[in-house]
C-alpha cells in the first residue's frame, strides 16, 4: 500500500531556491514539486493534504553535533536518545549525527556498538554517528577504514581534555593521514588543553572558582593556536579538516586564511556563540554555570565576526553541540570549583528558531538559513540529497514553518530533558508547526504525533565538498 501526502500553498525554501510550490510525497519520499495553482500541481492526488498557505515549507534541520547520554565529568548528559530526538523534532530538526565514544584501551567497534544500543528503537527521527577517537594505535587506524566502509565517515579528535579524550599532535597526524587515504573527515575540538590545564590550576590557586573563570582560562588565543596547529597538521597529512564549535574571532581568522589558500578546511559554530556571551557566564549565584561549555562563550564583540564568517562562508555549518546537564544536581557539581562543572548546553530544540530569528534580524538570508542548518551539514557528512533538501527522491523530512508566530523560549515549555533554558525569556519570531520525518507526521499542528523507534540509523557517504 503506497501512502501519499500533498503539501499545498506554501513557500518552499531550499538552499538554492524559493518557490510557491505544492509538494507530493509518496512512500516516505518527495515524489514531485509543481508551482502552486498550475495544472501539474492540481493533478497531485493524495490521502492526506496539508495546507501550508502563508507558511514556509523547508527541509528538516540536520544537526550534526549532538551528545545524547554522553558520560562526562562523573555524570551523563540528561537527554536520552528518546527525549533528545523528540525535542529535536519539536524544533524542526529531523536528522541528528551523534558522537559514539571510544574509551582509551578499547576498540572503536566497542564504542560504536554501545551507541547503537543506546539509540536503536528509541529515536523519533533519523540518526547517524561520528566516532570519537580517544586512543590512536595501529588497530584503531585499521578500524577507521572499516568504519568508513560501513557509513561512519567522520572521526572526532580532541586537542583539549588531557587524560580523557586528548590526542597529542603525533596521534592527530596519524589519524589525519589515515583519513586522507580512506576518505574520512577529521573533526577537531581545537583548544590547547595542556596550556588550559595550567591556567585552570593557577586560577583555582588564586581562589578564582566562579563559573566566569571557566571562560577566562580557556582563552581565545588558545583556541586560535590550536585551530592553526590543526590546520597545519591536516596540511601535512593532505587531509580535510572540520573544526567544531568555533567561538573566537581569532579562530575564524585562521580558518579564513586556510580557505583563502585553497585548503579543505571547514568550520562550524553554534547558536550559543551567536546569541550568548561571557555576560551569561558572569551571572550571579552560580547561575553562570548553566552556560559553561567548551569552547567557552566569548565577549559579545566576537559575535559580529561569527555572523560575518557565516555570510562569507568561512563558517559553513551551525550545529548545537547539544549536551545538556541539569542545573540542580549536575551543574552544581562545580560549586566552589568551576573546573568540575559539566561542560555543555541544551539547544537541539532551539537552533532552527534562533537561526530564523537571525533572518528576521538581517544577519543572514532565508536561503542561507537553510544552507547552514540543513543542506551544508547534509553535504558535509555524506547525506545529501537524501537529507537537507526538498527535491524528487529526497527523504520527505519536511517542516511546515510559521514565519509570523511569536514565541518566548523557556524551560517551562521546551521538550528537552533539562531544568533550564539557555535562552530563558528570549522572544523569537517564527515557529515550527508540523514536522514530517520520511513522510510520517512527528509534530502535527503543534502536537507530538511521533514515536520512539520511528527514527532509523542512517549510514553516510564521505564528505561531498572535497576537491
Amino acid at each position: 500500500m503506497s501512502s501519499r501526502t500533498v503539501i499545498r500553498g506554501g513557500l518552499v525554501i531550499t538552499a538554492s531556491d524559493e518557490i510557491h510550490a505544492d509538494v507530493l510525497i509518496e512512500d516516505g519520499r518527495v515524489a514531485a514539486l509543481a508551482a502552486s495553482g498550475t495544472p501539474a500541481a492540481e493533478a497531485f492526488a493524495a490521502e492526506r493534504t496539508i495546507d501550508a498557505t502563508g507558511k514556509y515549507v523547508i527541509p528538516g534541520g540536520v544537526d550534526v553535533h549532538t551528545h545524547m547520554e554522553l558520560p562526562f565529568g562523573g555524570t551523563f548528559a540528561s537527554d536520552t536518545f528518546e527525549t533528545g530526538t523528540r525535542a529535536a523534532a519539536w524544533g524542526g530538526t529531523t536528522t541528528i549525527v551523534d558522537f559514539a565514544v571510544q574509551s582509551v584501551g578499547h576498540s572503536l567497534r566497542e564504542g560504536l556498538d554501545a551507541w547503537h544500543a543506546k539509540a536503536e528503537g528509541n529515536c523519533a527521527i533519523d540518526y547517524g554517528f561520528h566516532m570519537i577517537v580517544s586512543d590512536v594505535n595501529q588497530e584503531t587506524l585499521k578500524e577507521m577504514d572499516l568504519l568508513v566502509e560501513e557509513g561512519v565517515t567522520s572521526f572526532k579528535q580532541f586537542m583539549a581534555y588531557p587524560g580523557v579524550f586528548y590526542s597529542d599532535d603525533g596521534q592527530i597526524l596519524r589519524a589525519m593521514q589515515r583519513s586522507a587515504e580512506n576518505g574520512g573527515l577529521i573533526m577537531m575540538h581545537a583548544e590547547n588543553g595542556i596550556a588550559i590545564d595550567v591556567l585552570v590550576e593557577q586560577a583555582l590557586a588564586r581562589g578564582e572558582t566562579d563559573p566566569r573563570y571557566h571562560g577566562e582560562v580557556r582563552k581565545a588565543l588558545l583556541e586560535a593556536e590550536a585551530t592553526h596547529r590543526a590546520i597545519k597538521l591536516a596540511q601535512v597529512a593532505g587531509a580535510p579538516l572540520y573544526v567544531v564549535h568555533v567561538s573566537a574571532m581569532e579562530a575564524v581568522a585562521e580558518l579564513a586564511r586556510a580557505r583563502d589558500e585553497g585548503l579543505n578546511v571547514f568550520g562550524e559554530t553554534c547558536p550559543q556563540y551567536l546569541f550568548l556571551s561571557t555576560d551569561n557566564l558572569a551571572e550571579p549565584d552560580f547561575e553562570g554555570s548553566k552556560y559553561v561549555c567548551s569552547t567557552p562563550l566569548r565577549p559579545k564583540e566576537h559575535q559580529a565576526k561569527l555572523w560575518q564568517g557565516l555570510r562569507t562562508n568561512d563558517l559553513q555549518v551551525v550545529s548545537t553541540d547539544h549536551c545538556p546537564f541539569c542545573f540542580v544536581g549536575q551543574k552544581e557539581l562545580g560549586r566552589g570549583d568551576f573546573s568540575k562543572i559539566p561542560n555543555g548546553l541544551p539547544g537541539v530544540e532551539n537552533r532552527m528558531d534562533l537561526l530564523h530569528q537571525a533572518v528576521v534580524d538581517g544577519h543572514i538570508s532565508r536561503r542561507r538559513w537553510i544552507e547552514i542548518a540543513c543542506a551544508t551539514p547534509a553535504r558535509m557528512f555524506g547525506m545529501y540529497p537524501k537529507k537537507g533538501t526538498i527535491a524528487p527522491g529526497a527523504d520527505a523530512d519536511i517542516v511546515i514553518y510559521d514565519p509570523n508566530a511569536e514565541q518566548v523560549m523557556s524551560a517551562e515549555t521546551h521538550h528537552m530533558n533539562v531544568d533550564y533554558s539557555a535562552y530563558e525569556g528570549k522572544r523569537t519570531t517564527g515557529r515550527v508547526e508540523t514536522v514530517l520525518s520520511r513522510g510520517e507526521p512527528v509534530i502535527t499542528e503543534r502536537e507530538y504525533t511521533g514515536r520512539a523507534g520511528h527514527g532509523v540509523y542512517t549510514p553516510r557517504s564521505t564528505c561531498q565538498y572535497l576537491n
